[in-house]
């Protein structure tokens, strides 16, 4: 069987699983276009309140395959950077998505597969999860923004350590330092992710997606930027229809029911 990206729905949450039998979920080209399609896709379909990103057979992802790393080396540059590029656009579509998204790690996240979920909104991991970035171990450095995401996330000295290292990290440790939001028994990520965004998806659609612009948008604001960012948001927010809904049912006393 060939490295794939796996797509399904359960009620209002589209479940995409990173399968590659035998490679650990290892990552290759021919995801990055499915994912980035699949995700675009679902960003017009309202009838998609949440994305989970998993692996299967309970391993997240082993990141990228060294043997076809090393077969690239053969290769012109161009090849390769040409693949960075369209896992770039991939965790772009992550970042960019409206809907929330929750990553699902069970076994291991590593190299451009823990990229992958530092990439997403949320991430709920199992107990003994392991997040690696092992590029330095192979002579390499990281892509998939990891890099990025951890730097923004954790002081400059731990994420420096984390990086130059390349050692494991529990999700315990992830979860103290602010990484993993929730951390789950062995082999429950994925229900547990699947049971979290059915939380999200009664929750309105409009104000999660305005919320998670605001998010992506405060670390480049100043903060007189960002006031009229959020004054905008909460004024067309409120001509909303899920804020008529909302309050509606909040003064009714009974549960929103959203469109």
């Amino acid at each position: 069987m060939s490295a794939e990206l796996q797509a399904s729905r359960r009620d209002g949450t589209l479940i995409l699983t990173l399968s590659n039998p035998g490679a650990r979920n290892a990552l290759h080209p021919d995801m990055y276009a499915a994912a980035i399609e699949t995700l675009s896709t679902a960003e017009r379909d309202d009838t998609v309140r949440a994305v989970v990103l998993t692996g299967a057979d309970h391993f997240f992802c082993a990141g990228g395959n060294l043997n076809r790393l090393l077969e690239n080396r053969a290769r012109p540059k161009s090849e390769q950077a040409d693949s960075i590029d369209n896992l770039h656009r991939w965790v772009e579509a992550l970042r960019d998505c409206p809907k929330p998204v929750i990553a699902a790690v069970d076994g291991a996240a590593a190299g451009a597969g823990f990229s992958l979920a530092l990439a997403c909104d949320l991430i709920v991991a199992g107990s003994s999860a392991k997040f690696v970035m092992a590029y330095v171990k192979v002579g390499l450095t990281p892509d998939g923004g990891g890099s990025w995401f951890l730097s923004q996330a954790l002081p400059r000295q731990l994420a420096t350590e984390m990086i130059m290292e390349g050692k494991p990290v529990l999700a315990p440790r992830l979860h103290q330092l602010g990484i993993v939001n929730r951390v789950v028994a062995d082999g429950t990520a994925l229900d547990a992710a699947l049971a979290w965004a059915d939380e999200l998806a009664q929750l309105s659609p409009n104000a999660l997606e305005r919320i998670k612009s605001l998010l992506g948008e405060a670390p480049h604001n100043t903060l007189a930027q960002h006031f009229e960012a959020e004054k905008h948001s909460f004024v067309e927010s409120l001509h909303h229809r899920d804020a008529q809904e909302g309050i509606s049912a909040f003064l009714d006393k009974r549960p929103p029911q959203y469109r």
